[in-house]
């Protein structure tokens, strides 16, 4: 039988902290070795138990989970960090995904869910809720868009309808254009990407995050 996965749970509320502990004890595969409410606590817990992950709120009395990530990488914690939290915004995720967390989960999310993060993120995964997978997937689309290089806005349109699968003709229809000012967009295209057909611009294309297959077109 393979060990068990051992769990820390840091929460300030206690009500909330003992759901948890209520719905976590009949998992076969994780132990809960201990649960704390404060940052301190969770600090020296770390030390003493030595969990494989801790789950983790942001919102402490003392500190917030992101300082308290921050100081876990810089002891050498050997564990990991699933942050579970009631603040859904931006800010707050990707400072705790810089901090070292490996994944992000709303307080809404279902007992399958927390189960089912606890085990990716001890594999070696990292885990966002579904209330925040949407905008994991926009910040990484942005990201890889700025590794393309400078383009006009109607060649990024160019582009993404092209990663669409759409032939110049529909194109031209959809932005209103003539054929012949599309093949001029496209040959600009192909000199700025560094590529000398439509199946390598395209490719970089979905890899930036354009096209249908790799999200909504940029203007919707």
């Amino acid at each position: 039988m393979n060990e068990r996965i051992r769990l820390l749970v840091v929460d300030d509320h206690p009500v909330y902290r003992r759901g948890l502990l209520a719905i976590l004890s009949d998992v076969e595969d994780i132990e809960v070795v201990g649960a704390v409410g404060t940052g301190t606590e969770a600090i020296e817990a770390a030390a003493e138990l030595a969990p494989d992950i801790m789950l983790l709120d942001l919102n402490l009395p003392d500190t917030n989970g992101i300082d308290v990530t921050k100081r876990l990488v810089a002891s050498g914690f050997s564990g990991q960090v699933l942050v579970l939290t009631m603040y859904a915004e931006d800010a707050a995720l990707v400072s705790a995904m810089e901090a070292g967390a490996r994944g992000y989960l709303l307080k809404g999310a279902t007992q399958e869910e927390i189960v089912s993060g606890i085990r990716s993120v001890v594999a070696g995964g990292m885990v966002f809720g579904a209330q925040v997978s949407a905008q994991v997937a926009a910040r990484v689309a942005a990201a890889d868009r700025r590794h393309l290089p400078a383009l006009t806005t109607r060649e990024e349109e160019v582009l993404a309808l092209m990663a669409d699968g759409r032939t110049n003709t529909e194109i031209a229809g959809r932005l209103v254009l003539s054929d012949k000012t599309v093949r001029n967009h496209i040959t600009n295209l192909f000199a700025k990407l560094g590529v000398t057909d439509r199946r390598d611009a395209v490719s970089l294309a979905r890899h930036a995050g354009l096209g249908a297959q790799s999200g909504p077109l940029p203007w919707h």
